[in-house]
């Protein structure tokens, strides 16, 4: 397979003007989409900018390579624009990008096409192939450059491209270095990695071996991209490298590495900084690495650039993540039970286990529900600890449970875990070498696990099982319009900014009332979280020349994601008119959930959108909820959007 194969005509773009990033994103996946490479545009889309809001894809130099890895991809593929101007991509280097390469992947196991995309990653690091492709003048050009490169064939223009000297954006002269011996006996050794394992990784391992080429430096490089580890360094090389540089975005595996002298770094800097990296792997004065059982020590590292606000979140959301399929699974098993079971009125509290098959449905559902709080808080401090936290957060996590501490009782569980065990880390960082084996096995679980269950016990439990009792019991007394408001605050959060952290913490209380027996909070968040994309859906349809071709045909997707409670459906259409779009939503989102709420509605179940209506409590009156917020919403964008020229 060749990049030609990947990249089609009718997927590049030659001389746009994007207004913004955002605006570069929407261009680049319909593009995409023009290629015949996607099943789901908007999904993709939504990818691309998670992706993006994880770290920019601008790398500097004039170069961007936004990618995904989706279930939106149905084939891989490739898309290009070139920016001869330049705009604001957010680039490492705070330079203008010139160049982009959009890169789609499937949602599946690896490929050769993995291979294809790595090596245009390492082609377009070359300054002279990078400004002919931005001098091109037609689409053919395009391609036959590329494929004049991959076939070795390139030759580099005598005199230098005029939009780079206009632009200001000429590659940087490499660094001189100093710290080079003269001659250098040892190897170099190195890891790159980054989320989505498609360009970066690749990138950042072209960089670190051409500058080390240049100075005559031994090195072998490691990537961990999609398709697995590659060129995996052994123990022999290990044991005789001088330094080991990890550049990498996400947990490698650090073990062997014990003991060595590593450099901890983001997979950016691997590209960007790559002779820095050398001449600090050279220096001598890089630090020993101690293995603790696992990565947490990369993680620390990384965590410094990150404000307290966002490593919160990150641990949050790591233990939310990994929940959810126990809550989903089991709730909505749980929900069945009571939909299909018949009630006796004699023995009320029977009702969801009065038939054996209702019964059935019920004992399974609630074993998986009963790992909601342990595994929230289990992976919350495996998140802050690395895996030594991972015990001792389950146990932290199954106190709160049994104490009535509930939902949030089970999250100050894995904070308090977490960083008990970074302290006894800490404590025990001095044992002698010949001891470290004993810390993942038998120190970490054993005072970890001693240790908070003691602060849980005495300390965390009995207020907050007090404050749990009282909330639930409040909103159990609440009128009817206090109610309704909480249903509008609800619903509205769910729109805000449609699966960002606003929108996160509404579900995660959602969530955590279900643990409490309170059903409502939970219905009046899905519903608001269902109407973005909906609105969205009903106002490419009747408002029709609000909206390019291009957003009405991807518009439609929308149906199918709101009734799925993919609120991200409507991310594309809020990130391209985010004045406009936001506030509608949220208007329409704060109706449906004061309405679910008005009408008493309940849902036991945290996700299934219009598949779990039959296990809601007042189905029909929820629809309507949806239903008339929806409209709402998309009567708001119906006026407030001005007409689009085509």
């Amino acid at each position: 397979m060749r990049i030609t194969d990947l990249l089609k005509s009718e997927s590049i773009a030659l001389g746009a003007q994007p207004k913004d990033k955002h605006d570069a994103i929407a261009i680049l996946t319909g593009l995409m989409e023009k290629g015949g490479n996607l099943s789901d545009k908007a999904q993709y889309e939504k990818d691309v900018l998670a992706r993006e809001a994880s770290g920019t894809t601008g790398l500097g130099d004039g170069i961007a390579t936004p990618h995904a890895k989706s279930a939106g991809v149905k084939a891989p593929g490739l898309a290009a624009m070139t920016v001869p101007a330049g705009m604001d991509f957010e680039a490492m280097d705070q330079k203008p990008s010139r160049l982009f390469f959009e890169i789609a992947a499937p949602d599946t196991a690896a490929d050769v096409h993995l291979e294809v995309l790595s090596k245009l990653a390492t082609m377009i690091m070359d300054p002279d192939f990078k400004e002919a492709l931005i001098a091109a003048k037609s689409k053919e050009e395009f391609l036959s450059l590329i494929d004049a490169k991959e076939d070795g064939k390139f030759e580099a223009a005598a005199e230098p491209a005029p939009a780079a000297a206009e632009a200001g954006t000429q590659a940087a002269a490499p660094v001189e270095s100093t710290a080079a011996p003269a001659a250098i006996t040892k190897k170099i050794l190195a890891v790159t990695a980054c989320p989505t394992g498609i360009a970066h990784t690749f990138m950042a391992a072209e960089s670190l071996e051409q500058h080390a080429k240049k100075r005559g430096i031994p090195i072998k490089v490691e990537t961990n991209g999609s398709g697995g580890a590659k060129n995996i360094l052994t123990a022999a090389e290990i044991a005789e490298a001088a330094c080991i540089i990890v550049a990498a975005d996400k947990n490698v595996e650090m073990a062997r590495f014990d003991g060595k002298p590593v450099i901890q770094t983001k997979v950016a800097n691997g590209i960007n900084k790559a002779d820095a990296l050398l001449d600090e792997a050279l220096s001598g004065t890089a630090p020993i690495y101690h293995h603790a059982g696992g990565a947490a020590e990369a993680e620390e590292r990384a965590a410094d650039d990150e404000s307290i606000t966002r490593q919160i979140y990150k641990h949050l959301m790591n233990g939310v993540s990994h929940m959810l399929p126990f809550v989903i699974g089991g709730g909505i098993l749980i929900a069945l039970a009571f939909l299909l079971d018949t009630f006796d009125p004699a023995n009320p509290g029977n009702f969801g286990s009065n038939l054996w098959y209702a019964k059935t449905f019920m004992d399974i559902g609630g074993i998986s529900f009963g790992f909601m709080l342990p595994v929230l808080a289990g992976f919350i401090a495996m998140s802050i600890a690395d895996r030594p936290g991972l015990a001792v957060g389950f146990v932290g996590g199954a106190l709160a449970s049994s104490s009535g501490a509930g939902f949030l009782g089970a999250l100050i569980a894995g904070f308090v875990a977490g960083y008990v065990v970074n302290a006894l880390k800490k404590v025990f960082a001095d044992l002698p070498h010949s001891l470290e084996g004993i810390k993942p096995v038998l120190l970490y679980p054993l005072l970890g696990v001693f240790l908070v269950g003691v602060i849980m016990i005495f300390v965390i439990n009995p207020p907050v099982a007090g404050i749990n009792n009282w909330m639930i019991e409040t909103l159990k007394g609440m009128d009817t319009s206090s109610r309704i408001f909480i249903g509008i605050l609800m619903g509205g959060m769910m729109a805000v900014d449609m699966g960002g952290p606003v929108n996160k913490a509404a579900y995660v209380v959602g969530t955590g009332m279900l643990v409490s027996g309170e059903y409502g909070i939970m219905a009046a968040v899905m519903a608001g979280g269902m109407v973005p994309p909906i609105a969205i859906a009903l106002a490419t349809t009747f408002f029709k020349n609000r909206f390019t071709e291009q957003q009405r045909k991807s518009g439609v997707v929308n149906y199918i994601m709101g009734l799925s409670f993919i609120t991200e459906g409507a991310i594309p259409f809020a990130a391209a008119d985010p004045l406009r779009v936001i506030p509608s939503c949220v208007i329409g989102s704060a109706t449906a959930g004061g309405l679910s709420m008005f009408f008493d509605c309940t849902l036991r179940a945290p996700h299934g959108g219009i598949f779990v209506v039959p296990t809601i409590g007042n189905p029909l009156l929820y629809l309507v909820a949806i239903f008339a917020g929806a409209v709402l919403s998309a009567l708001c964008l119906g006026i407030v959007k001005k007409k689009v020229a085509e």
